[in-house]
């Protein structure tokens, strides 16, 4: 199944998105020794493209299909501080399409830094253009609005691709994580416990089925930023299920392979609570890397919390997915301000 997973991989298109090279795989010295036990960061935070992180891997494989039906605009639904909005006008900007982002009110808030810097700010630099859509949990209203603006693009004569926010469309950008599960185990092969954001659950799915279509075992441990763990769970099996479907094989991942915690989901996403900051401080301070309040500082607080459970044991070798978002980081300062105040 090794080769097979590889093979059909690399067939499918994919966009020069200048993500060749592997990201590094770095020991956290000083966190090791903090946590008892030995971890190890995957840097997708440096894929090199737009301020990295883990979507460049995945619109590898959406603007991959866009380049073959020769679509010359991206649409996308997003937070209002989405990585991946971000993301996409970057590569936009790279492949010569114009971009248009529907940015959704997911996050309560009023505060023109988080309206208008991180992300936002790096979203007109690209040149996008942006629309607001007034819900941040209504998946299937944002995309029936996302498609009626591909409507008006094709009526002035565009040629539109739609990269849809809800579940039931084809995942292409859960094949990035399937190569990144290659990819890492060929920087190190020893076992060790991954543990990864689960939000709309593509990079989370990716990486399991990636790795147990190469045969291993390792845990994957998805820290819930999004929904509950039994709101995700089913979310993800779906989502290896229609991998398995899209590269026309079968699905590797049985149900007790999908591991998912939620405790550091609170007070919801996109929100900050004192353990995220502390987790964030935590890694800024021990090891000068960035996380941001969205996905990875939550992450992190996910991972100490599992430390402090044992769930993750003395001496365990950890692979903490650094998957981007610090622009967002630059939003959140009077956020974060107001909340250390209190």
């Amino acid at each position: 199944m090794t080769g097979d997973m590889l093979k059909r991989l690399a067939a499918r298109p994919q966009a020069p998105l200048g993500h060749d090279r592997a990201t590094p795989l770095d020991r956290a010295e000083r966190l090791s020794a903090d946590l008892g036990i030995d971890l190890h960061m995957k840097r997708d935070d440096l894929a090199g493209l737009g301020m990295g992180g883990n979507k460049v891997r995945q619109l590898a494989f959406y603007l991959g299909e866009a380049m073959a039906e020769g679509a010359d605009a991206i649409l996308i639904t997003g937070a209002v501080q989405s990585n991946f909005a971000r993301t996409a006008a970057a590569a936009g900007a790279r492949l010569g399409m114009s971009v248009h982002l529907q940015l959704e009110d997911r996050v309560p808030s009023d505060d023109p830094l988080y309206r208008t810097g991180g992300n936002v700010f790096l979203d007109g630099l690209f040149g996008a253009e942006a629309r607001s859509y007034p819900h941040g949990e209504d998946e299937a209203g944002a995309d029936r609005a996302l498609m009626a603006w591909a409507d008006e693009l094709r009526a002035a004569g565009r040629r539109p691709y739609v990269i849809p926010l809800g579940p039931g469309h084809p995942p292409l950008g859960a094949l990035g994580y399937c190569q990144a599960a290659a990819e890492v185990l060929a920087q190190d092969s020893a076992h060790m416990v991954h543990v990864i954001a689960s939000g709309s659950g593509a990079s989370h799915a990716g990486l399991l089925f990636g790795l147990r279509a190469l045969g291993r075992q390792d845990p994957v441990l998805g820290i819930c930023v999004r929904r509950s763990a039994g709101a995700q769970i089913p979310r993800l099996f779906d989502r290896c299920r229609e991998i398995g479907e899209l590269l026309g094989m079968e699905n590797p991942v049985h149900e007790d392979d999908i591991a998912l915690f939620d405790d550091s989901l609170a007070p919801g996403y996109g929100r900050l609570s004192f353990a995220v900051a502390e987790a964030i401080m935590t890694m800024a301070s021990r090891e000068g890397v960035a996380l941001d309040p969205v996905y990875t500082g939550k992450v992190f607080a996910g991972l100490m919390a599992l430390r402090r459970r044992h769930i993750l044991p003395d001496g365990e070798r950890v692979c903490f997915w650094h998957t981007g978002g610090v622009p967002a980081l630059f939003a959140y300062q009077n956020l974060w301000r107001e909340f250390l105040s209190k």
